[in-house]
């Protein structure tokens, strides 16, 4: 048998852990010194240790930990158990990620605020233009949500055209518009001259004229596109227009592998009122 300062190492716990979960009944050791108080352990017990820890590990409290273990749950049980646990951290990492790195630029755009003044935005009409488009809706405007549900549009949309033997003519342009209370309808489209009406794996869409646009040039990644639309919002209210419709990105210049070279026109409609 081994003491608890052995058997602690051995499990990779703490002696103190140890005292704990024998006063709640849920590792009793193996022996006790009717003299000293002294607790001893079988190299069996770390099965038991194993499962306790693993258990704890998927968040469940102590109490839930004893019933669960005294009731046996086998290998393959406990290993469905884990591998449930591990996608759930995994997706919460993925998500912490996510927050953080929009937290990131936006630091990064309080540093650059003021630096794109009036003379960056030009005011212009935009023509009609047909695009094939696939649609998908995220949970909200805030680039963490939009972005994950966009890019694998690209690519599918640009597979489907392939399919389709249909070349774009020009390049993407992609807008959003309200699916619900804070839910966003996403649009992913790419220029093309295609004939409308056809039975395709897509959408083939006219975009109507806009009589006026304000339109900002937005350079690097879309994760910073914010800076670049507050700039285009301040140039509009100094100069006395209203938003009027939904903006538009058109990717003047965008390579996935290299979202840090992007260039991109942002369009927003106005109107004078």
């Amino acid at each position: 048998m081994f003491t608890i300062g052995d058997f602690a190492r051995l499990g990779r716990v703490s002696v103190r852990m140890l005292r704990h979960y024998d006063s709640i009944g849920l590792l009793r050791p193996a022996a006790v010194d009717q003299r000293s108080g002294y607790r001893f352990y079988r190299a069996e017990q770390l099965h038991r240790l194993n499962r306790v820890i693993a258990l704890k590990e998927l968040g469940l409290t102590l109490g839930q930990v004893r019933v669960i273990v005294d009731d046996a749950v086998d290998v393959a049980e406990l290993r469905g158990m884990l591998r449930l646990r591990r996608s759930e951290l995994e997706a919460r990492l993925a998500a912490d990620t996510a927050r953080l790195a929009g937290v990131e630029a936006r630091l990064r755009m309080i540093e650059t605020e003021g630096r794109m003044t009036s003379q960056d935005v030009v005011l212009k009409e935009l023509p009609p233009v047909r695009v094939a488009e696939l649609t998908a809706v995220a949970r909200s405007y805030q680039t963490p949500d939009i972005s994950p549900v966009i890019q694998p549009l690209y690519p599918e949309l640009h597979r489907r055209l392939g399919e389709a033997r249909i070349t774009p003519s020009g390049p993407g342009l992609a807008w959003y518009e309200p699916a619900g209370e804070e839910a966003v309808l996403v649009h992913a489209g790419v220029v093309v001259a295609a004939e409308a009406g056809s039975a395709r794996e897509f959408a083939i869409v006219d975009l109507p004229a806009v009589p006026a646009a304000a339109t900002i040039i937005h350079h690097g990644p879309m994760d910073e596109v914010e800076r670049s639309m507050q700039a285009l919002a301040a140039w509009i209210e100094e100069n006395g227009w209203h938003a009027d419709g939904f903006a538009r990105e058109l990717y003047v210049a965008y390579s996935a592998e290299d979202p840090a070279n992007g260039v991109t026109e942002l369009q927003l409609p106005v109107v004078r009122r």
